[in-house]
């Protein structure tokens, strides 16, 4: 896992990547009222999606018209820092680590609404797949452009 992600004090925007709200929803929570630990990876996912969808990137249906939406994941790292304990509003909060020619690898926190309290955080790495070979194929320069915003200062 990479260094932890500061923490946005109450009214103050982040130092870097974007803050994405994300509902908790009663089904989510386990036995024991807990988010379920597979839950954390799918709303993060979501979080992704949403983001992505906003800068003009996603699948519509046709993985050979998808481009830089059609990749898989290579790698997924999570840890679990605080339970969420009940349904409602939470944010994510993304960015990205490192941007390659065909991988990426992003970062995350599962966090309260405002971003000041971090349940979970973890890193996750992607591959961009050619959508005929399957193997790894590069990035297009629209995707590199938007990615660049999201990229983490050097620390």
């Amino acid at each position: 896992m990479t260094a932890a992600a500061p923490e946005a004090p109450a009214g103050h925007p982040l130092p870097y990547g974007r803050l994405i709200p994300v509902t908790v929803h009663f089904d989510d929570l386990d036995a024991l009222g807990l988010l379920h630990n597979a839950r954390y990876p799918v709303l993060v996912e979501r979080a992704w999606s949403e983001l992505w969808q906003q800068r003009g990137f996603g699948f519509a249906g046709d993985w050979s018209a998808a481009g830089d939406a059609c990749n898989a994941v290579r790698e997924l790292r999570i840890g679990y820092e605080a339970p969420v304990t009940r349904p409602g509003a939470y944010a994510v909060h993304l960015w990205l680590e490192r941007l390659g020619t065909t991988g990426l690898t992003y970062g995350f926190r599962f966090c309260s609404a405002d971003g000041s309290v971090t349940c979970a955080s973890g890193t996750r790495v992607l591959v961009r797949l050619d959508a005929a070979t399957l193997r790894p194929a590069p990035w297009s320069d629209a995707f590199r452009a938007a990615g660049r915003e999201l990229l983490r200062p050097a620390h």
